[in-house]
């Protein structure tokens, strides 16, 4: 009975230690980064000009992309002049957002390096932050801008239309509320049929 009691305090004890050696060592195999703070799919997706998730605010809130809004032209009913001038945003954005995402690399690779070879002081940290923090910035207004840009080129119905297509607002037309009469809702709201 007290051999029972025995191994299993031992084997209470060495769960515990590993969880606990486990909960101290998050990071273990980060080091071997190139840069610490960004890992390879994260290398790969800012040099290849990929959102990184940093124009979700407008996407979100109302703000349509000018690629998402050119894959859904036809349901946007989009001018072919629409067309062109999002087609213009949509290919000038790859080399904007490369270019900044290899400044934000950079800097995030000069802060890296700032402490790998040692000798870093407050004033050479503050710099390397400040400078990783604004190609950061000036990444995500490459990608932000470009919604603003393409809500300029799109009228209040075919941004409606892109949040409802997109998932993000209900669709008027599934329903008519009590109160209004179908006929006269389904006009105003542009339903078919």
């Amino acid at each position: 009975m007290r051999t029972t009691a025995t191994v299993s305090f031992i084997a209470v004890c060495w769960a515990s230690l590993v969880v606990s050696e486990e909960a101290h060592t998050p990071y273990s195999g980060l080091e071997n980064r190139a840069i610490a703070a960004l890992s390879e799919s994260d290398i790969d997706a800012l040099e290849a000009g990929q959102g990184w998730g940093f124009a979700l605010p407008a996407e979100l809130n109302g703000y349509p992309g000018p690629l998402h809004t050119l894959e859904l032209a036809e349901a946007l009913a989009l001018s072919p002049e629409q067309e062109e001038r999002l087609t213009e945003i949509f290919e000038q954005m790859p080399t904007d957002a490369k270019a900044a995402g290899a400044a934000f690399i950079s800097a995030e690779a000069a802060l890296d390096r700032a402490f790998s070879q040692g000798g870093i002081t407050q004033e050479t940290l503050s710099d390397a932050v400040f400078t990783a923090g604004n190609a950061r910035s000036a990444l995500r207004l490459v990608h932000l801008s470009r919604h603003l840009m393409t809500v300029e080129i799109l009228n209040e119905a075919q941004i409606q239309r892109y949040n409802v297509l997109r998932g993000y607002a209900d669709d008027p037309c599934a329903a008519t509320p009590d109160g209004h009469d179908p006929a006269m809702w389904r006009r105003h709201n542009g339903c078919e049929g």
